[in-house]
């Protein structure tokens, strides 16, 4: 199990045998780089386990991914907000509530 600093998911499943991760992450520009480093580990995880299968589930992928970052300014300060969304089969989603510690979702 990982310890997660930055990124605190939402579940939800879809009615295709599939499930969603989403996070969110609003943090002042010193804190950027930690949570682009969770982010990658978070992927790196994903790869690691299911390897070479990364990938739309309609096209036979077993996980996917998709992250973005913005850049806003407000009376604190500039911030990065990070939004991460990973996706997978029900096994992949098993296998990531077990890997996160969040047997909840």
């Amino acid at each position: 199990m990982t310890s997660l600093r930055w990124l605190d998911f939402d579940y939800s499943e879809g009615n295709d045998d599939t499930g969603t991760f989403d996070a969110l992450a609003s943090v002042l520009m010193p804190q950027a780089a930690q949570v682009e480093a969770e982010i990658t580990q978070v992927l790196a995880w994903a790869e690691a386990t299911f390897p070479g299968r990364r990938g739309p589930p309609h096209e036979g992928g077993e996980w996917d991914a998709d992250w973005q970052l913005v850049h806003e300014a407000d009376d604190g300060g500039a911030r990065a907000v990070f939004a991460l969304s990973i996706s997978g089969s029900m096994a992949f989603c098993e296998a990531f509530r077990a890997h996160v510690g969040a047997m909840d979702l």
